[in-house]
């Protein structure tokens, strides 16, 4: 179950053994590998591994391996329902079903699905167990749901969600057909026919409707890689929503639905998703490399506080970056081991004294020193428990579904590890923009970093030769696919947020209903609540007119007339243009407009929202400017 490893490190400069080596790459079977891979492609990959392999040699001291505890039957499922904010519907913690049933009403009928296959599992294991804790039938939790969504509002939502769903059906269908043989990486002069990403309907239900609406299976397109699509985000009236845009109340719940919809995603494509679970790992409580990430931060935060990103890490990037971003075979060429291994020591010592001379840090050796860092952290940075989910994106049937799948996986890592992540994939970008000079194009750079992020040797992990040549291809396209759109997968899907809103609306009618109740019992006038509550919803605000506040920075409100095209860098611009206070010395992007209240926690707006369009789904929100939280 454990296997221990040397700690995989630094790099050799023993190019000829290396490039020997890469002639003797795993034999593979075409028919199963992806169709249209050369050997030439493949050569950065193999080098790199080669490289990892050999630098592994020159480590004396072995490292811990992070300990996988193999699930008991029934475990997975109950750990599964526990991260999806479910855990009150069985075991110790079991409570009223009726505290899961505002959530549970929320959910599309594959994400229902999703949910149901895992409580079943764990009553079918609780009840082999003899557990003698309180089991709800499945089929009581999900007749109740199913109940709610037959009468009332809620049949209405349902309505317009098949509507949407249909609206959008063709042109996903349209989408999938456009997608070609899996190639490994599209060539980059060809300009890609553009293809919407829809985030308005569930992706898990875009896959039903497409299977439902074609029985035979989807043909791929027998055209050159020029067919493959390039995925953009339409615009969105009421905004787009961006990891760090809501509060953590609301993105607790954008995480649990994630991890439903995925889940959902793939059980609708019959791909099994497995989480790992790390029980018990001996890590350092201090030092730079082989440290936890958050033990990291926590160390950085004391140094700099409000630091989200390894202080190293932000040190070995801009390290980079001062040598010129325009060196031929950036991040591919390898620094001499000896002189790595002796940095490693040096920076261990003195990095946060302040005396380690950076000005004699050769630039590849800097970025052997980027990649070993994230290579020995004791946990991968694409995380223990979804690790084996990135890799399985390469077995979704359709580019579009694999960009879908890595957005959902990207919302579920936690903070640091989603940081980190993103400060390198732009950092990678970077280097990118320079290919005519550093010769180190999107596909060199994913073949570089792909053994470096997917495969975590700590995990002890060994697969056959022929399954490694296939999980390095998928791996690079994988890889690919997070540089080429990062931006897309920092998106919180709009079909995710409208559920969280759901959510939010329900709990508060919940909340009024228990306080009506309550003041009921104390006697107090009903009427007189009532007519309390109604005033400060309407707070004296004309129709159409919206009071931006901005409490932080001055004393006066801001009244403003909705109109069609209003948009929230408008209401910014008329703040900032005040010629008195604080607002006086404010620039744009210091300061940002937030939707607070109603039915989100607190949301930042981005610049193309749409007010009136805005104002129309959340009308008792207030409107606040201020600066962003660190």
């Amino acid at each position: 179950m454990i296997r221990t490893h040397r700690r995989y490190g630094q790099y050799t400069m023993n190019q000829e053994s290396t490039t020997t080596k890469v002639m003797e790459k795993p034999p593979f079977d075409r028919s199963i590998s992806q169709d249209s891979l050369d050997e030439l492609s493949m050569e950065d990959y193999w080098i790199e591994l080669e490289n990892i392999k050999k630098s592994s040699e020159n480590r004396q001291e072995d490292q811990e391996v992070v300990v996988v505890k193999e699930p008991d039957e029934g475990e997975l499922e109950e750990q599964w329902l526990k991260e999806a904010g479910l855990s009150n519907l069985f075991g110790e913690s079991a409570g009223d079903p009726q505290e899961s049933m505002v959530f549970l009403s929320t959910l599309t009928r594959t994400q229902a699905a999703a949910v149901q296959k895992r409580v079943e599992t764990v009553s079918q294991t609780l009840r082999k167990k003899n557990k003698q804790y309180q089991i709800p039938d499945v089929r009581d939790i999900f007749a109740q749901q199913r109940e709610s969504k037959e009468t009332g509002s809620d049949g209405t939502e349902s309505q317009s969600l098949r509507t949407n769903e249909n609206k959008y059906k063709g042109r996903d269908d349209e989408a999938s057909n456009l997608v070609g043989e899996e190639k490994l990486i599209p060539p980059e002069e060809t300009p890609a026919p553009e293809t919407d990403i829809n985030l308005e309907v569930s992706f898990a239900e875009q896959a039903l409707n497409q299977k439902e609406s074609s029985k035979e299976k989807i043909q791929k397109s027998k055209g050159d890689d020029a067919t493959l699509p390039s995925f953009r985000l339409p615009k969105d009236k009421t905004g787009t929503t961006r990891i760090g845009d809501l509060a953590p109340q609301d993105m607790k719940k954008v995480c649990h639905l994630a991890l439903i919809e995925l889940t959902a995603l793939y059980d609708v494509l019959g791909i099994e998703l497995k989480q790992q679970k790390a029980v018990k790992i001996k890590t350092k409580d201090s030092g730079l490399f082989c440290i936890p990430l958050t033990v990291l931060l926590e160390q950085d935060q004391r140094k700099v506080p409000g630091t989200r990103i390894p202080l190293i890490f932000q040190k070995l990037i801009s390290r980079i970056e001062e040598g010129g971003l325009e060196t031929e075979g950036l991040l591919r060429i390898p620094g001499a081991a000896i002189r790595i291994k002796n940095l490693c020591q040096e920076l261990e010592a003195k990095f946060y004294e302040g005396t380690f001379n950076w000005e004699s840090v050769k630039q590849h050796d800097a970025a052997s020193l980027l990649k070993l860092f994230i290579r020995e952290l004791p946990q991968p940075l694409l995380s223990v428990e979804y690790l084996k989910a990135f890799q399985a994106v390469q077995n979704l049937p359709t580019k579009k579904q694999q960009l879908q799948a890595l957005n959902l996986l990207v919302i579920l890592l936690p903070d640091a590890n989603r940081d980190t992540l993103k400060a390198l994939l732009e950092f990678l970008q970077k280097v990118i923009d320079n290919k005519e000079k550093n010769k180190m194009t999107v596909m060199n750079v994913a073949m570089v970093m792909a053994p470096n992020l997917f495969m975590c040797h700590a995990l002890g992990l060994k697969s056959s030769e022929q399954r490694e040549f296939v999980m390095a291809a998928g791996t690079a396209n994988t890889m690919h696919l997070l540089i080429k759109y990062q931006k897309l997968l920092w998106t919180i899907p709009k079909f995710i947020v409208n559920q969280v809103r759901k959510q939010n609306t329900e709990n508060h009618k919940k909340d009024k209903r228990a306080m009506k109740k309550l003041l009921k019992k104390m006697a107090y006038d009903r009427e007189k609540y009532e007519k309390q509550d109604k005033s400060t919803n309407d707070a004296d605000v004309p129709q159409g007119v919206i009071r931006v506040q901005a409490p932080h920075l001055s004393k006066v409100s801001m009244a403003i007339q909705l109109t069609e095209e209003l948009k929230a860098s408008d209401v910014l611009a008329r703040f900032l243009s005040q010629e008195s206070g604080i607002a006086q010395t404010l620039k744009k992007g210091e300061v940002f407009l937030y939707e607070i209240g109603g039915n989100i926690g607190e949301r930042c707006l981005d610049d193309d929202t749409y007010m009136k369009d805005l104002y129309q789904l959340n009308p008792n929100a207030e409107w606040v400017i201020k600066s962003k939280p660190l």
